[in-house]
């Protein structure tokens, strides 16, 4: 059982990683956090009900971690475990890889603050309708999740990011 444990400026969480699920996807930020890459990057994005563009026709809530180039970071090319593979399903908690492109990464996740099934495969969030790779849940530290969604701007983009201290693995037997 893998644990990814976040450090931010307002508090930890922790996330639960669904490893025997989602074995590519949690591989991808293992990689990332064994490398450094999620160290001193930010909460960036937050997509709340206070800023929802009037043209959404499928508004969602979440919060959304990543390096601190954001969308314009590295991307990468894995294979796409969608929720129909898994069968994890974005509920409330469910940490997912943000994507581009199917199959198309970029070292970004975000976690549901509600649940979302626009999300899973078949939902309409994404043209292609393939959903995205849930890979865990928050397991800790909901209430920092909590302040981080109260941080949200008029703009889903973040001005003011939340910095993100360290992200760490941690195994348990």
């Amino acid at each position: 059982m893998t644990t990814l444990i976040v450090a931010s400026q307002i508090g930890e969480f922790t996330i639960l990683l669904c490893e025997d699920r989602a074995p590519v996807t949690c591989a991808y930020f293992c990689d990332l956090v064994r490398n450094g890459a999620l160290d001193h990057s930010s909460i960036f994005r937050i997509i709340a009900a206070s800023n929802h563009k009037s043209n959404d026709s499928c508004p969602i809530h979440i919060v959304q971690i990543g390096p601190k180039q954001g969308f314009s970071g590295d991307r990468h090319s894995i294979m796409h475990e969608g929720t129909n593979l898994t069968g994890i399903s974005h509920q409330k908690w469910t940490v997912s890889a943000a994507r581009f492109d199917l199959r198309e990464l970029y070292g970004s996740f975000f976690i549901c603050l509600r649940d979302e099934p626009a999300l899973d495969f078949g939902g309409k969030r994404q043209p292609d309708r393939q959903g995205f790779a849930a890979f865990g849940c928050v397991v800790a530290g909901f209430e920092t999740i909590e302040r981080a969604y109260r941080c949200a701007e008029s703009e889903e983009v973040l001005r003011t990011e939340i910095p993100i201290h360290t992200v760490s693995l941690q195994n348990a037997a």
